[in-house]
């Protein structure tokens, strides 16, 4: 089913064009039999009307790309200029490359990997030898870039913003860079412009069709997907999560991807699953552009069984023969959770999509609920901070205590408002004052909290999943789909019970890994240390943030510092027993071994007291406890000067502190800022200690 509005009066002669280009393109694409879906002519002769505005929204696999390239062939052959593309990630600009040339035209890109191609794109632009140009949204912020954009956008045929969810505030990927350029671009006369989108409910379309203009033209067909079966495996642990993967892949069809909703987890889960005997790589924003381009090939050669990834790696990559793509943990909007598992079972019979649900979730949902979301009093903060000179991104961060994915996100958004440019390293004010639409932002916090409500319901097997996916997207026609789990009542293998032996063998795994503890580098300025720290060398941690291996020990080692229990210094033996081998597995790279103990010092010291006893007691080291605390907790979420300024209050040396020499073992429970290891390592090596070595527990994120 399909639905369009503002659909001008059909021409015969500009109908006929666009069926001859559409049939050329599909015979290039797919085969001289293809035939081309009704609508799609139609959504081309929109196209082709002059300065049009088109917005397409349909399922990945409909074939929006043959929409763009069928047009761009015809607008070519009139004499028209080129088509500009602007695409979000690298991967989608790279397979849009590929479809563009295997359709015949002449592609090439724009972005931050081929910097050197750039004077050879240009010139073949100006040659009128490119059909596509394919940039993407951060370009406008290259000043080589947005030099040549005014004559770039007088010369151009068709613009296409692709994935445009991106360019909606309400949409689950919004990207302010990406917005910002669509506003550019929107601004030419006489191109037409196609957005395109396979994931946006009827609010985010809305806000589309409004960027674009009154005279929009909106095709919206079912996001009904019959090749893809949808199951919900509910109330696994973490271990049981990471065993369900691990049995899974053995019989899971052809090859996919399982996504994961962190960088940590991506690697963690990768490793174990290797560890087993599987082929998978990991793929997240973290990975660089070499690496992401191989892992890309392999899986789309079926050279691995899987990729774990988070969202990097989603829109618009071209695999349509993926098999599964399995969820560990939920995305936070069910449009999220569409665009992630649509890619799975686009050209095959039948595919899986898996969610197994996560009692973490939400947790993380909340984090990236609001991260994007600019708050008055932070925006003010950050453009104080500014001054009249500008500051780095680093600067600004010390100077803010504004978590760095958060001040990223807001700095791009008073980008986009005009508040703030950026030269080269630096931010700067722009003079222009920030005005705060509390009302809007307002809006879309409730709107994520209802999205993550219904992601809640959809985890619980409210309903059939399709149809529960389908209504959540205002798909004009949902519909009972009768092959998911909540249909069938059928779990895919191995269902609720994965199999004793992954259990074990992911519990050792995860509880023999190491987690590195980066040392602080310089000192915030206005505190009385400067310049480069001399603090702890290196550290080690136990556990990181929601570590799956010690879930059930990681919730009693927070009751026992900060709930009720808080006070009584009790430590999980199991948590215990993991340092020792953690400084087993460690002590294998040291130059030296450490010459005694120090508990790290905190308000209440009970459990790092334990900890230290512990750890002196199996290594047969002194326990020195010269440290103590004489004031109240270090403030939270502040900058870190006032942190380190409470803490060089705080935290006092014993005079007398007699230490042995040599390398000084310092132990914590819990670390966060490592602010405080920082200042208590300093005060150490200032007392004559020649290296210290940090070791925690849990390094909380």
């Amino acid at each position: 089913m399909n639905t369009a509005s503002h659909l001008q009066p059909p021409s015969s002669a500009t109908r006929d064009v666009a069926e001859q280009h559409m049939h050329t393109i599909l015979a290039r694409l797919a085969g001289p039999g293809a035939v081309p879906r009704a609508d799609q002519l139609d959504a081309v002769h929109a196209v082709l009307q002059p300065a049009s505005r088109v917005l397409v929204v349909q399922a990945t696999g409909w074939g929006k790309s043959a929409v763009y390239w069928a047009a761009t062939h015809a607008i070519r052959s009139t004499g028209a200029g080129p088509t500009l593309v602007v695409s979000p990630l690298l991967a989608l600009m790279r397979d849009q490359v590929s479809a563009a040339e295997r359709a015949g035209l002449k592609a090439a890109t724009v972005n931050s990997t081929n910097i050197d191609d750039w004077d050879e794109v240009f010139q073949r632009l100006d040659e009128d030898a490119i059909d596509v140009l394919l940039v993407s949204p951060e370009r406008l912020g290259n000043p080589r870039f947005a030099a040549r954009l005014g004559a770039l956008l007088a010369r151009v045929g068709l613009i296409v913003i692709d994935e445009a969810h991106c360019i909606s505030d309400w949409g689950f990927d919004f990207r302010p860079d990406y917005q910002r350029l669509a506003r550019a671009l929107l601004s030419t006369p006489t191109a037409s412009v196609l957005a395109t989108t396979a994931t946006a409910n009827e609010r985010v379309t809305l806000d589309i069709g409004k960027q674009l203009g009154e005279s929009t033209v909106t095709f919206r067909g079912t996001l009904a997907r019959t090749s893809l079966t949808l199951s919900v495996v509910p109330g696994l642990s973490p271990l049981q999560r990471y065993a369900w993967i691990a049995d899974a892949l053995e019989q899971l069809p052809g090859s996919g991807i399982v996504y994961v909703l962190t960088v940590a987890e991506a690697e963690r889960l990768t490793a174990f699953l290797r560890s087993c005997g599987h082929a998978v790589d990991a793929y997240s924003g973290q990975t660089d552009a070499d690496t992401r381009l191989k892992v890309e090939e392999r899986l789309r050669h079926n050279q691995v069984k899987a990729v774990v990834a988070t969202s990097a790696l989603g829109m618009g990559y071209d695999k349509p023969d993926l098999g599964f793509c399995v969820h560990v943990g939920s995305p936070s909007t069910p449009v999220a959770y569409y665009q992630q598992v649509g890619r799975a079972g686009r050209a095959v019979a039948h595919a899986e999509g898996v969610l197994l649900p996560s009692d973490a979730d939400e947790r993380i949902w909340d984090y990236f609920a609001t991260a994007s979301i600019p708050d008055a009093a932070t925006a003010a903060k950050v453009l104080s901070s500014l001054g009249n000179d500008g500051r780095s991104l680093l600067e600004i961060e010390a100077d803010t205590g504004v978590r760095r994915g958060r001040l990223e996100a807001l700095l791009k958004i008073l980008a986009v408002e005009g508040v703030v440019d950026k030269d080269g390293p630096t931010w700067r004010a722009t003079g222009v004052p920030y005005e705060h639409d509390s009302v809007k932002w307002t809006a879309l916090a409730q709107v994520r909290q209802q999205e993550a409500g219904i992601m809640r319901q959809y985890a619980q097997g409210a309903g059939c999943l399709m149809a529960y996916l389908q209504t959540a997207l205002d798909d004009p026609s949902p519909a009972p789909c009768g092959r998911c789990s909540v249909c069938t009542g059928h779990l895919p293998f191995p269902g609720l019970s994965p199999s004793q032996d992954k259990l074990m063998a992911a519990r050792n795994f995860l509880r023999g890994m190491d987690v590195d503890i980066e040392p602080r580098k310089r000192w915030p300025g206005g505190v009385g240390r400067k310049g480069s720290i001399r603090g702890f060398d290196v550290g080690r941690a136990v556990a990181f943030a929601d570590e799956p291996g010690w879930v059930a020990e990681l919730q009693a080692l927070s009751l026992a510092t900060r709930g009720e229990f808080a006070g009584s210094g009790e430590v999980p033996p199991e948590l215990l027993a993991g340092a020792v081998a953690t400084l087993g597995r460690w002590a294998k790279t040291w130059p030296a071994r450490p010459v005694c103990v120090v508990p790290l010092p905190a308000p209440d010291m009970s459990a790092n007291r334990v900890l230290a006893e512990h750890i002196a007691r199996k290594g047969r080291l002194p326990l020195h406890d010269v440290f103590s605390w004489t004031a109240g907790p270090a403030p939270n979420d502040v900058a870190s000067t006032p942190v380190v300024a409470h803490l060089e209050a705080a935290i006092r040396l014993a005079p007398d502190a007699a230490l042995p020499a040599g390398p000084v073992l310092l132990v914590a429970t819990q670390v966060r800022t490592r602010w405080a290891a920082t200042v208590a390592a300093a005060m150490l090596r200032e007392q004559g200690a020649p290296q210290v070595l940090l070791l925690a527990l849990h390094l909380q994120p």
